[in-house]
Parts: structure tokens; sequence; C-alpha cells
């Protein structure tokens, strides 16, 4: 149903644009978030948006993550900037309708010189 793309090895400064692609319209989800984990750590909310485009924003990437919503490519896309080395974890796209939910499979994302 969601599929990540757009991870991999970035220097701290850098920018990253993740991407989920869902199959089929994004319309019908009234959630899409994008979650992280890294290693030994929990998994965290990094950024949500709604079917009417209200985000939501963990305070650890506020001013330098933006999460967008393409309905036209049923996309829901994470644009990542000043990277940090503790960014680094599996970034997986989440998405929500009713009472159902869908994960993606997760793409990797690692800051380091």
């Amino acid at each position: 149903q969601l599929v990540e793309s757009g991870g991999g090895l970035v220097q701290p400064g850098g920018s990253l644009r993740l991407s989920c692609a869902a199959s089929g319209s994004i319309f019908r989800f009234n959630v899409m978030a994008w979650y992280r984990q890294a290693p030994g750590k929990q998994r965290e909310l990094v950024a949500r948006i709604t079917s009417g485009d209200s985000t939501n924003y963990a305070d650890s990437v506020k001013g330098r993550f933006t999460i967008s919503r393409d309905n036209g490519k049923n996309t829901v896309n994470l644009q990542m900037n000043s990277l940090k080395p503790e960014d680094t974890a599996v970034y997986s796209c989440y998405a929500s309708y009713v009472s159902s939910s869908y994960w993606g499979q997760g793409t990797q994302v690692t800051v380091s010189s």
C-alpha cells in the first residue's frame, strides 16, 4: 500500500527528500505521517498532515523538515533540510482512514561525515 523512497547517506547540513507513494488515491486517508526509529530508541512521530493540510512536527525537526501531500501523484513527501547526525534513523510512512492504518517498509536515512 505504501512505498517509501529517497533515503540515503548525506553529510551534516545536507538535505534529502523522502517520498511515500500510495497504491490508489490518498484522498481517503484522513492522516498521513512520517515516523522514524533510531537504533535502540522508540519509534517517534516526525511529522503528520491531515486531509485538510493541517500539519504537526516534532520539536526536534521544526523549521528544518516540511511535510506535504501531492494528491495528483498520490504521494506524501518529507523535505528534510539542515540534517543532523541525530536525524539518522529508519523513516517510515504511515496512513490512516476510518479504523484502518497502513505502514510502509521504511527507508534508511544516515547523516554522517
